[in-house]
């Protein structure tokens, strides 16, 4: 019989106890859930990530020619956007039925989120930032092909309110951001520009606090890197008959004119919100634009769960998401209409120009101008 091995003591002679990362590879936020809910996430993501990885046909591995719009099985498809959602509003319960910024059901959809993007081929970077004396995260994932000094982006929150589990309000841009990671990782995409997508912490705290850290500390030569940024914020609103649509350059705009009258969805052209993502980015002079779904009346409510999201509504707005990465990471000629951000004399933006005094615009009104 072999002698027990000598437990191993630190310096002080107390057992050693080794210190835990603040992520493993696929379990640091779910180990917190109970096993019932683990099973549950387990059984989402394996879901996620066989239909994601699944070799694609020959045909369908070719990159589609410049200003081709995304496959349209993958536009068609309703079901996967909405899984994700499960998966966020299954956290929320879990985890006292939010998502918010400090919390750890915020921790638990960012390892989500991370996990899925890694799996799939991206290039994960889980940025740590600090507000109002707690620990905040944005996650940023690279697709490893195209220039990396022409970087076209597109992100949505990731954060809810204290009030609930905010699976409209952003669960549902997170998703169609995530569906953009995973057309691309299916079809191997070999695009022209880098493709880079962000879901941002405290978005719903003063300031756009997780995109304005991300943008300031990018640097002036890095933020002129990025030449478009397209941002995706509660899109899946019930009732939803007219969308509204935001852009700050020509090439954004015929992007969702185009897709939205292909499919005869009317839309309202609104200013740029000041109150969404999107903000922290155009204030370097980044081109942006973005859209949003009808009114919710669950905004910043408890009910905001997953009954508050119409899966036809999500699919209209995962397909819009697809086809803008597809066309501008692919098309050579729309790139170089977009205009670079600013590179000299760059200096950051004052917290009151990155979210102004008046309170947040209600969903579908005008914010102001």
């Amino acid at each position: 019989m072999e002698p027990a091995a000598r437990p191993r003591r630190d310096s002080g002679g107390a057992p050693y106890r080794a210190p835990m990362p603040l992520f493993r590879r696929a379990r640091p936020a779910c180990a917190a859930l109970g096993r019932p809910t683990r099973i549950a996430l387990r059984a989402a993501l394996v879901g996620v990530l066989v239909s994601s990885t699944t070799p694609p046909a020959p045909a369908a591995a070719t990159p589609p020619a410049a200003g081709d719009a995304a496959p349209a099985s993958h536009s068609a498809a309703g079901a996967r956007p909405m899984t994700h959602l499960r998966v966020l509003q299954r956290i929320a319960d879990a985890h006292g039925g939010n998502r918010a910024h400090g919390s750890p059901g915020y921790r638990a959809s960012v390892a989500y989120v991370s996990t899925v993007l890694r799996r799939a081929g991206w290039t994960v970077n889980v940025q740590r930032f600090t507000y109002d004396g707690a620990a905040g995260w944005n996650v940023v994932a690279d697709w490893p092909y195209g220039d990396p000094t022409q970087v076209v982006m597109l992100g949505a929150h990731l954060d809810s309110v204290p009030a609930g589990p905010g699976i409209n309000d952003n669960g549902s841009g997170t998703a169609a951001v995530l569906e953009v990671a995973l057309a691309v990782a299916r079809a191997r995409l070999r695009p022209a520009a880098r493709l880079r997508l962000g879901w941002w912490g405290a978005e719903e705290a003063e300031d756009l606090v997780g995109s304005a850290y991300y943008a300031r500390r990018l640097g002036p030569r890095r933020r002129a890197a990025i030449r478009a940024y397209l941002n995706f914020d509660m899109v899946g609103a019930r009732r939803t008959v007219r969308w509204d649509v935001y852009h700050r350059h020509p090439v954004i705009g015929r992007l969702w004119a185009g897709y939205f009258a292909a499919r005869h969805l009317p839309t309202r052209r609104i200013a740029n919100p000041h109150d969404t993502d999107s903000w922290s980015f155009g204030a370097y002079g980044i081109p942006v634009g973005g859209i949003t779904s009808g009114p919710d009346p669950c905004y910043h409510r408890r009910c905001d769960r997953l009954t508050n999201v119409d899966p036809r509504v999500l699919r209209v707005a995962t397909g819009a998401a697809v086809r803008a990465a597809w066309r501008l990471a692919t098309d050579r000629g729309a790139l170089r209409r977009l205009p670079m951000a600013y590179v000299k004399g760059d200096v950051r933006p004052a917290p009151s120009t990155l979210r102004p005094a008046p309170p947040r615009a209600a969903p579908g009104a005008s914010p102001p101008a």
